[in-house]
Formats: structure tokens, sequence, C-alpha cells
């Protein structure tokens, strides 16, 4: 499993950086990025903590876990910003929380995550435009299609709005306690829930991830193939 959208109690998660990759790696996690949220008070405390336990795990178990962030809920002209400077501080992963259906996030963010050079993921996107989705095909930036509860009821819009503009998909558990974690087959059934047919779906699982560590300029060498 590749996962890119975690959570830990550096923010509203219930485990610490270290208990939650040691439970992702127990359930046959390979990659992993905890990414939590952010502004501009807590970005530097976030980030550089977790490049700490992000090396040690991925020095002493058979995982790669990375250091990123979600920027949320932050005034939609300080997105760019903050993407930049958490990339400078070291996140590997940078994420920004979309315009989901089910919290008030400010309208334009979506257009502010998908026009920043520093954004890799734009996670639940909500009832996404299709004009912003052009833009994150053009830009290389991923939509998320959501494990999470609430957020992921507009999953079905997301899949269309990327197949329409050919922008990437990337499917994440959005984990802020163990439960959360995603297993092969409820990943399946996620992305089945999303409109892909089984074909698209194992895709999107597969390829995706490699996709984003191309993107990120991290190499992966496993031999992963998605099994049930």
């Amino acid at each position: 499993m590749f996962d890119f959208h975690t959570h830990t109690f550096l923010s509203d998660g219930v485990l610490s950086p270290v208990e939650l990759i040691r439970r992702a790696h127990v359930m046959g996690y390979r990659v992993m990025a905890i990414t939590d949220h952010v502004g501009h008070g807590n970005l530097e405390f976030v980030v550089k903590t977790l490049i700490k336990d992000c090396e040690v795990a991925s020095k002493q178990w058979d995982i790669l876990a990375m250091p990123g962030v979600e920027i949320t809920h932050t005034p939609k002209d300080e997105i760019d910003y903050l993407a930049r400077a958490a990339r400078e501080l070291g996140a590997r992963v940078i994420n920004v929380h979309g315009e989901t259906i089910n919290e008030p996030v400010e309208p334009g963010t979506n257009y502010a995550a998908v026009s920043s050079a520093h954004v890799d993921v734009l996670a639940h996107p909500g009832l996404i435009h299709p004009e912003d989705a052009q833009i994150a095909a053009d830009n290389g930036i991923f939509l998320e299609v959501s494990a999470r509860k609430g957020h992921g009821m507009a999953n079905g819009h997301v899949v269309r709005m990327a197949k329409s503009v050919g922008a990437q998909l990337l499917l994440d558990s959005d984990a802020h306690e163990p439960g959360d974690l995603l297993s092969p087959s409820y990943a399946m059934k996620v992305a089945r829930g999303a409109g892909l047919d089984e074909h698209e779906a194992k895709a999107l699982l597969e390829d995706g991830p490699r996709s984003l560590l191309e993107k990120i300029g991290v190499p992966y060498y496993g031999d992963y193939t998605f099994q049930l």
C-alpha cells in the first residue's frame, strides 16, 4: 500500500508519528507520508518533528516514511507562500486541504492550490470546477480520491472531472486513527465506489503513487503490484 495523506497527534490525529508508521508497516504499507495540518504558526515545528521521526522509522523498518504537510483552512492567498516554505523546510509531500463539501473551506482554495508550483496534491477537492481541474492537469497536481468519511462523498465528481481533463488521481486514507489505515481490499472498494472499473481502480492504486514519487523526486525501487 501507498498512502500520502495521514495525520498524527501533531495535529488532529491520535497516534505519535512513530506509532502511526509502525502500524502502517505492520499492515503492509510500503510508502507513506505523514501530512499533519499546518498553518503559519505550527509549520516549522511540525515539519522538523516529522523529519526526525520519518528518518528513524525508515532506517529501521522496511517502509519509506516521508514528512509532509496538509495546508489547512488558511487564507487562500497564503497557500503558495506556505507551500514554498514547507518545501524549503524539508517537507517531501505538500497537500492542500481542498474545498470539501462538509467543511467551510474558503472559496478559491482549490484554485490557489492547483495554481501553486509547490503543491503536490489537492486533497478532497469536493465539487471542483472543471477549470480548476484543468489547471491541476496542466500543472501536474494530483486530485485526491478520499477514503475519509464525509470527504469521500464527492469522489465520483472528482473522478469525472479528472477524467474529462486528464488530471492525475491519487487515493489516500486521510487517516487520523489506526482504524483509518487502508487495507488493499478496502482501497479497491473506495476506488470502485468512486466510479472506476476494476482496471481503472487497479491503475489508480498502482500508477498514481509511482507518478507522485517521480514528481517529487523520490526513487522507489520496490517491485509493487497491487494485490487483493
